[in-house]
């Protein structure tokens, strides 16, 4: 690989990392601001230091790298969130990736974001209620 090659990638990745980094705040302020999602993300402490944490996922599902090493199930189990939540919460990241991240990057965080939602939702809500809904308890 060539030394124009190799400062091209890395151009490329610092403008990916720049890229993410706006997105997110992005998608954070859209969620601080929607009437569903704004009292759980209003309730994130210490919000710039989740951002960066945030990013470093995004960082390491898009670009493979090593800065995340978390679980983001466990973190989200205690939330108070119903299945409503989950499309809001994907649609308004689809509108931040898509203005925010070059059209690849964009479309394999949709597709990441979309798989993780739906896990979530089987792991929030395992069970299906009297009413047919998903629930978090079996029905009595």
């Amino acid at each position: 690989m060539s030394a124009s090659t190799v400062s091209t990638a890395d151009a490329d990745h610092t403008a990916i990392e720049a890229a993410i980094a706006t997105c997110v705040r992005s998608f954070y302020d859209k969620g601080l601001a929607d009437p569903l999602l704004g009292p759980i993300f209003g309730a994130i402490p210490e919000l710039d230091q989740h951002l960066d944490v945030i990013a470093a996922f995004w960082s390491k599902s898009l670009l493979g790298t090593e800065r995340y090493q978390g679980h983001p199930f466990a973190v989200h189990i205690n939330l108070p969130v119903e299945p409503e939540h989950f499309a809001r919460w994907l649609e308004l990241f689809t509108q931040s990736v898509r203005e925010n991240l070059p059209s690849e990057q964009a479309e394999q965080a949709v597709a990441k974001a979309t798989h993780m939602s739906q896990c979530f939702q089987g792991g929030l809500f395992p069970f299906t209620g009297a009413d047919g809904k998903p629930s978090r308890l079996p029905p009595h």
